[in-house]
């Protein structure tokens, strides 16, 4: 099998790039490790739009934040994917902080983050009335929002998908050798190009191709995550004063109206290391109390835990390591609000090599899912009227029909397992977190995608629900 591009990867930096390149004529292939886009860091992280005043001037960071940012808006509209610019603050608690709010707003100038404001205790109270009233200061981003991380790592995948992009799940990269003028990756596909956007194993990747080694740290950041009821607490992204293991435990809305409060920041040997721990969560509980006494955690409807790709020299790591072999690595914090800046440097690297044509029945726009419980009732009623299956609810937290999870199954990424459907249109992601619809999604999934009801996974192949019949073989006296 033959390709202009190989991207390996299918996080939001790699649906990005491959979204970019699938505008041009090249032959793009993504090859993903898990079942799934947005498996890895691209699933679990805080979803904020970061305006662009904390990364240092001059780097690709600052850079790609800002641009990202400025990208993200009007994507949202075009791929239909949800967000929200509701503006962040950075809280300052003591006096002594205040350079450090004064460094940040330089900063952001530098960066030509727009419309930066320091605010004085009583703005900030009257924005926020459940901050800490010790509140000092704060820096305002006005231009800061809020996105569904998935819903945007999905949205860009499936339109490189609907452009002829080709995406193949399951398929770990286990050797890239030199080939001819370009690369032959695992033995069977040849690429003029490969792109490196493995996340937190893209110094594996790359210390398959060069002799100058990589180091990419797994940082783990763990998060609690608060029901529909507790969104009164807040309606600005609450960061408190950056430190050198990031910006802190932050708390935040999401696009669906739930609460986030973290993360922890804990460098980790192991790559898959996303397990929970009661000293992470005494740790956000103690810091988040420093932004907020009144914190609802009776509210608690799941706790999660994610991986940031940390590199050794604090910078984004983008560049051509060894001739058609680029590197996108270390993609941590502001990586979500970069992503779309960094698909198109990246496309418009490879380009430049290979100069290929446009791609001429290229569609912008991706279709959105239809949300019912959004529309008024007798939309709803139209609907329905339409395909029937938009009446029957199938989880109750969210107020999710079959026909979304219909829609979810028949896409050209289809969701096919529960987490994909639960990424895609939330069936599962409310107050009971699945335990009441899990069953009949998994029957619509079996269904939709012609496979056997007992091998549906929650997410990859190591997460079967159904290991056996119970009392299987088992005879009866009476």
């Amino acid at each position: 099998m033959e390709y202009d591009v190989l991207i390996i990867g299918a996080g939001v930096s790699g649906s990005a790039i491959a979204r970019e390149l699938s505008k041009t004529n090249l032959k793009a292939i993504v090859l993903e490790k898990e079942e799934d886009v947005c498996e890895g860091t691209s699933k679990a992280n805080s979803g904020i739009v970061h305006a662009g005043y904390d990364a240092k001037p001059g780097t690709l960071k600052a850079k790609l934040n800002v641009r990202g940012s400025q990208m993200i808006p009007e994507l949202a509209k075009t791929l239909h994917f949800e967000y929200e610019n509701n503006g962040s603050l950075v809280l300052c608690f003591e006096e002594a902080g205040r350079a450090t709010i004064e460094e940040l707003y330089e900063r952001g100038q530098k960066n030509g983050v727009p419309g930066l404001r320091i605010l004085e205790k009583e703005e900030i109270l009257a924005m926020e009335p459940s901050i800490n009233d010790s509140i000092v200061c704060a820096l305002y981003a006005p231009t800061a929002g809020i996105v569904c991380p998935f819903g945007m790592n999905i949205a860009m995948a499936e339109n490189a998908a609907d452009n002829g992009v080709e995406f193949v799940f399951d398929t770990p990269v286990t050797s890239i050798e030199r080939d001819g003028d370009g690369w032959l990756v695992n033995g069977e596909y040849k690429t003029k190009m490969v792109v490196n956007a493995a996340g937190v194993f893209a110094d594996d990747m790359h210390n398959l191709v060069s002799d100058e080694a990589m180091k990419i740290t797994a940082r783990k950041g763990e998060y609690f995550l608060l029901d529909h009821g507790a969104a009164s607490i807040c309606s600005h992204t609450l960061f408190q004063l950056p430190t050198v293991l990031g910006k802190g435990v932050l708390i935040a809305p999401t696009t669906h109206g739930n609460i986030l409060v973290g993360p922890t920041a804990t460098d980790i040997e192991e790559k898959d290391g996303t397990n929970t721990t009661s000293d992470g969560y005494d740790h956000i509980r103690n810091s988040a109390a420093i932004t907020m006494k009144e914190i609802p955690y009776y509210q608690v409807i799941t706790s999660f835990a994610g991986l940031r790709a940390t590199p050794e020299h604090g910078d984004f790591v983008i560049e051509e390591t060894a001739p058609g072999f680029i590197d996108v690595a270390g993609i941590e914090s502001p990586g979500l609000s970069s992503a779309p800046a960094i698909g198109e440097m990246v496309a418009e690297m490879i380009v430049d090599e290979l100069k290929p044509g446009k791609n001429e029945r290229y569609v912008e726009e991706r279709k959105g899912f239809v949300r019912p419980k959004d529309l008024d009732r007798e939309a709803w009623s139209a609907l329905i009227a339409q395909d029937p299956r938009y009446g029957t609810i199938i989880c109750r937290c969210e107020t999710v029909t079959e026909g979304e999870i219909v829609d979810a199954c028949s896409r050209s990424i289809p969701a096919r397992s529960l987490d994909g459907v639960k990424r895609r249109v939330r069936a599962g992601m409310g107050r009971c977190q699945g335990g009441f619809c899990s069953p009949k999604v998994m029957e619509i999934i079996a269904r939709e995608e012609n496979i056997p009801f007992d091998s549906i996974q929650k997410a990859n192949q190591n997460s079967r629900i159904i290991t056996g019949k119970d009392k299987e073989g088992a005879t009866y006296e009476r």
